[in-house]
């Protein structure tokens, strides 16, 4: 089995060693990742049982598979120091959100492989949403490699690079618009007179549990909606509610507003790293 290296051990490198581990994608002992804190360091280990280093030379030189998890402010600080101890056989996916994949080529030797990713927090728990996309020199190998790395901790698509700013738009900053609907279905339950921790658990369980409804029996969430919505009844009543403040047209102006944010930012990601 290929090494798998992970360059930054944040919290989406945690989950991802976590999913890796939990759905024997992968064992701990081909598992490596590097972190400038020590104490990071020391809880990954603790953790997972996994190798890890602080220096960032030896774990490329190691790696098969190097997951680029550093934050993206530093990814182009990071490869100028790393690129030429990289070997041509290693395939590099990227978690970094916003950097173009022409701009990670251009920074690596001629002829990587390389997949970017656009993972969600919800792989922390091992629920994420994960789109990735192939590099110009992507087999359908390293597809097939990427897509089982994400599947470890949740959902994966592959779509064209030109997709991601949408995904980011939607199943990127999705869990944020989620919370904020979660605790505020929270809020009208306190107001109607639940206890504050009883109306967050059954706001946040009927969220996940219709949710799973939904992936679990495919249909329409239109259907679903007409299933709980009887005449004259409760539902149809909060509904009414629901579209006279225009939730819908809210929620999607939300997802175009955060894709044309993402467009912008990855603009001056790439211009900031001379692509």
């Amino acid at each position: 089995m290929d090494t798998i290296g992970f360059l930054g051990g944040g919290n989406m490198a945690g989950a991802l060693i976590r999913g890796l581990i939990t759905s024997n994608a992968a064992y701990k002992d081909h598992i490596i990742a590097s972190d400038a804190k020590e104490d990071r360091r020391k809880w990954l280990s603790s953790a997972h049982g996994i190798d890890t280093t602080h220096d960032n030379h030896a774990l490329v030189k190691k790696s098969r598979v190097l997951v680029l998890s550093v934050k993206p402010q530093v990814v182009d600080k990071v490869l100028a120091e790393i690129a030429a101890d990289i070997p041509a056989s290693t395939l590099v996916i990227s978690v970094a959100a916003g950097v173009p994949i022409v701009a990670l080529e251009g920074r690596l030797p001629k002829g990587t492989r390389v997949i970017r990713a656009m993972p969600n927090t919800p792989a922390t728990a091992l629920a994420g949403a994960t789109a990735i996309a192939r590099g110009t020199h992507a087999t359908d190998e390293d597809e097939a490699t990427a897509t089982r790395l994400f599947e470890a901790v949740g959902k994966v698509v592959t779509l064209d690079e030109s997709l991601l700013d949408a995904v980011t738009g939607l199943s990127g900053s999705g869990p944020a618009y989620v919370f904020l609907i979660i605790e505020a279905l929270a809020d009208g339950g306190v107001k109607v007179g639940l206890h504050r921790d009883t109306a967050l658990m059954l706001a946040a369980q009927t969220v996940y549990g219709s949710a799973k409804l939904l992936l679990e029996t495919g249909e329409h969430p239109g259907r679903l909606k007409d299933m709980v919505t009887s005449p004259g009844g409760t539902a149809i009543a909060g509904l009414h509610t629901l579209e006279s403040g225009a939730l819908r047209k809210t929620l999607i102006d939300a997802v175009e507003c955060a894709t044309n944010r993402a467009a912008t930012l990855g603009a001056e990601m790439a211009k900031k790293m001379g692509t």
